[in-house]
């Protein structure tokens, strides 16, 4: 899967089902909120262990990110 679809994806976790900021979402993962939007553009392609972070912190499985 691609960077873009994963930070689409992404996004759309955070906004639509959490109703999460970035600066909230990246406050419970912990990372900066600045490297959550650029995984949310498609800049950067999260490793493994960044995408179960993400996960865990927005309550879902891995498997959802890559939808």
């Amino acid at each position: 899967m691609s960077p873009t679809r994963v930070g689409m994806r992404l996004k759309e976790l955070r906004e639509e089902e959490e109703g999460l900021t970035q600066e909230a979402l990246a406050k419970r993962i912990p990372m900066s909120r600045a490297y959550l939007s650029r995984l949310e553009m498609g800049l950067h392609d999260p490793s493994l262990s960044k995408l179960q972070a993400i996960a865990k912190a927005l309550g879902v499985k891995v498997g959802r990110l890559l939808e």
